[in-house]
């Protein structure tokens, strides 16, 4: 029984996925417009800001990212949409909007009963956005807003299989078969929807990979990053659930810092992780 509310899910996604014209979920329908704005090259400030304006909690939101400690070093207050959008660049108008689409997805009523592991996926994905940000910015070439990017979208598939759990009320007196569907399959739902929205192929790849082991002897590039950043967040805010899932595989962790390396960078992270979430509205 169990097996088969997973076999349909995951036909009923297939079906979606791959035909010509792809009927996004509701929560995405921000992140839509906005990806579509974004990809036109004429784009002004004014005209994204009149987009995020006509959406309280987009416009809200970036200006909070605009005036966070991560952004905002100078302290001075921006109070508008066109001097947040300025101050943080176009494309992090993209991590809001994804942002914002995950969080309303979370907060909806059809949602109560994944309310555990919505909880601890909020808390992880806020965790390797800051991470992703800081290893970037500290440690490599990579563009800490493309990494914080790749942080906020890389668990996106569990949040679409959730969306599409909660269709199916009989997974919720199956929690162990909904952890495996969500472990097994997130990954790679979630590269077939991010590439459904028409994102870049290398950062589907980076999506796809964020927990797929491999040697790295230092931080280059962007999967490196997301990987590194993944495992550190889930030493603090794994979002698998504490009975079911494995123990944390720290050996990657440990062959790239010592121990008093990984307590400095999640205490590092930490006012960028508190100033995400402030402005993103985690809580």
């Amino acid at each position: 029984m169990a097996n088969d509310i997973s076999f349909r899910i995951l036909q009923d996604i297939a079906r979606d996925l791959s035909g010509e014209v792809v009927n996004f979920p509701t929560f995405l329908d921000i992140t839509f417009r906005v990806r579509t704005a974004l990809k036109k090259p004429d784009l002004t400030i004014e005209e994204l800001a009149t987009l995020v304006g006509a959406e309280p909690l987009m416009s809200t939101r970036i200006i909070r990212l605009a005036n966070s400690v991560t952004l905002n070093r100078s302290g001075r207050a921006i109070v508008d949409v066109n001097a947040a959008i300025a101050r943080t660049g176009m494309e992090a108008v993209r991590s809001v909007s994804f942002a914002v689409a995950m969080e309303q997805l979370l907060a909806s009523k059809k949602m109560a009963p994944f309310a555990a592991v919505s909880q601890r996926l909020w808390q992880h994905t806020m965790h390797v956005a800051a991470l992703s940000r800081l290893l970037a910015r500290k440690a490599t070439r990579v563009a800490p807003d493309e990494a914080m990017f790749a942080g906020l979208i890389h668990d996106i598939g569990v949040f679409y299989l959730l969306s599409r759990a909660a269709s199916f009320p009989e997974l919720i007196a199956e929690p162990s078969e909904l952890h495996q569907l969500l472990v097994q399959w997130h990954a790679e739902i979630g590269h077939a929807l991010l590439a459904a929205m028409g994102l870049p192929e290398e950062l589907l790849l980076v999506v796809q990979t964020h927990e797929t082991d491999r040697p790295v002897e230092s931080l280059k590039t962007l999967a490196d990053v997301l990987l590194v950043a993944n495992k550190l967040a889930n030493l603090e805010h794994p979002w698998r659930d504490p009975e079911l899932a494995d123990r944390v595989d720290t050996t990657l962790l440990s062959q790239l810092f010592d121990a008093d390396a990984i307590t400095t960078l999640l205490a590092e992270s930490a006012d960028d992780l508190a100033s995400l979430k402030n402005a993103l509205g985690a809580t």
